[in-house]
C-alpha cells in the first residue's frame, strides 16, 4: 500500500502489521468482553452499553457538552447520541442546561445520581487495569502511559486525512 503523505519510514508497515492482532484482541477485550459487563454492573444501574458510554465520555469531560461533542468523542452520528441521552434524561441520570454562549443550544451534564455511576464504573476499569500492570516496573508504566497517549493522538490527527465523517450506526 502507497504511504498516505509521503512520510512514513520503511518498515512501518510491517511494523504496524506485527502489533494489529494485539490491537483488536486489546479492542475486544475492553469493549466487548466481560470486562465491561463487569464494570457496568458495579454501577447498581442498568443501561444499554452505548448509553453507558455517553455517560462516561461526559463524566470523564468533566464539563457539560454538546450532543455534537459526545458524538465526536463515541465517534458516532449525532441522532445516535441523542436517542443515548434521552435514554440518560428519562432514568436522571444527566439534566440539560442552557449554553451561556448560545441560547439556542443545550449542553448536557450528569446528575449526581449519573457521575456517581459513571465513576464506579471507571473506578472498576481502572483497579482491573492498575492490577493487570501492577507487576511492570515503574518505567515500563511509564513508557505504556507516554507511547499510549502519543499513538491515540497520533493516530487521532492522522484520521483528519480521512475527514470528518464519523461512522455510520
Amino acid at each position: 500500500m502507497p504511504p498516505l503523505d509521503g512520510t512514513e519510514r520503511p518498515g512501518a508497515e510491517d511494523d504496524v502489521l506485527a502489533v494489529m492482532p494485539r490491537l483488536a484482541q486489546l479492542s475486544n477485550v475492553v469493549s466487548r468482553g466481560r470486562l465491561v459487563e463487569h464494570a457496568m454492573a458495579t454501577t447498581g444501574i442498568t443501561l444499554e452499553r452505548p448509553a453507558f458510554g455517553a455517560l462516561v465520555s461526559l463524566h470523564l469531560e468533566g464539563r457539560p457538552l454538546r450532543i455534537s461533542e459526545i458524538a465526536d468523542r463515541l465517534q458516532v452520528v449525532q441522532p445516535h447520541v441523542t436517542r443515548q441521552v434521552q435514554q440518560l434524561e428519562r432514568r436522571g441520570l444527566v439534566r440539560r442546561i442552557g449554553d451561556p454562549g448560545d441560547r439556542r443550544v443545550s449542553l448536557i451534564e450528569p446528575t449526581a445520581e449519573g457521575a456517581a455511576a459513571a465513576d464506579r464504573y471507571a473506578r472498576t476499569l481502572i483497579g482491573w487495569f492498575t492490577g493487570a500492570i501492577a507487576h511492570w516496573s515503574d518505567e515500563d508504566r511509564e513508557d505504556l502511559g507516554r507511547l499510549l497517549a502519543r499513538f491515540a493522538d497520533d493516530v487521532t490527527a492522522h484520521l483528519s486525512v480521512l475527514g470528518d465523517t464519523p461512522p455510520v450506526e
